[in-house]
């Protein structure tokens, strides 16, 4: 129907037709629009209301300061839109084709996106279950380094070589990880060999001693000294040590330098491999 037909039919209309015509479409459609109205605006309060005491929880609950914006941000989103649903089909339009185009639309994007998705997935496990934090050491998807920064998609590392490692949080949260830092203490293992014939039991003291001067190996568990494996051209002992987890490397790098300098002062021999050869001659 066209405008003209429209409007040729308006002018066979009584005014008093008209009246009642927008009285009765008033009587029907406004107490859904009034309705719509009172739910928005009780429906926004609530929703409100949900995402301050949300925030709440995670202040309470400690949960990381990186994810707060974001979960309240999404718990939000979701109820804003539920509530946006809810109040058109509460004025009588149709949701079932919006929903359905939606839903479609929703699906293609996340097929486009699917890895972006997955590192975003990753990075919200990771900032909920904490496997490490800021300032971690720790050895994932072949890299070691210290955790610099925790970002939704990626995690940024820093190398002891002062190099900058960018890792997907996929991969981080689905594969194996190692933490340095998760625990106060670990423990310093050595191999020191000591030659054929050396007295055994003064090369264990010497260890003892050595490790004793040090302070920063600790007392209790004691240190751990035996002989581990008679091998071609050493016997073998394993050395275990604790030490507190800042003093890890401080600790293995100068026990080797005191073994080195303190067993040829003793009289004691650091083998190195060696083949006797035997040459017999033909009469």
């Amino acid at each position: 129907m066209n405008p003209e037909d429209i409007l040729d039919q308006t002018k066979d209309l009584d005014p008093q037709a008209i009246l009642d015509q927008v009285t009765q479409i008033g009587l029907d459609y406004g107490p859904k629009v009034l309705g719509a109205i009172a739910v928005w605006i009780i429906g926004s309060w609530i929703i409100k209301a949900i995402v301050g005491v949300l925030g709440k929880t995670m202040v309470k609950t400690k949960t990381d300061v990186s994810l707060q914006p974001f979960l309240k941000g999404l718990a939000g989103g979701l109820l804003k839109a539920m509530l946006v649903i809810s109040v058109l089909g509460m004025l009588g339009i149709e949701m079932t084709s919006f929903i359905a185009i939606l839903g479609a639309a929703g699906l293609a994007v996340g097929m486009a996106l699917s890895g972006t998705l997955q590192n975003f997935a990753g990075g919200v496990m990771i900032l909920i279950f904490k496997p490490f934090k800021i300032g971690d050491v720790i050895d994932a998807q072949g890299f070691i380094g210290s955790v610099k920064e925790i970002q939704i998609f990626n995690t940024i590392l820093k190398t002891p070589d002062n190099k900058t490692i960018i890792l997907p949080n996929a991969g981080l949260s689905s594969g194996s990880m190692t933490n340095f830092s998760t625990e106060a203490t670990r423990r310093v293992d050595w191999t020191i060999g000591v030659g054929y014939g050396d007295d055994l039991d003064q090369a264990k003291a010497v260890i003892k001693r050595l490790c004793d001067e040090d302070t920063r190996i600790l007392k209790d568990p004691e240190v751990f000294i035996a002989v581990a494996e008679l091998a071609d051209s050493s016997v073998n002992f394993t050395v275990r040590a604790w030490v507190n987890a800042a003093d890890f490397w401080g600790v293995y790098f100068v026990m080797n330098e005191n073994i080195y300098k303190t067993f040829p002062k003793e009289g004691l021999n650091i083998p190195y491999p060696q083949m006797d050869i035997h040459i017999q001659k033909d009469l």
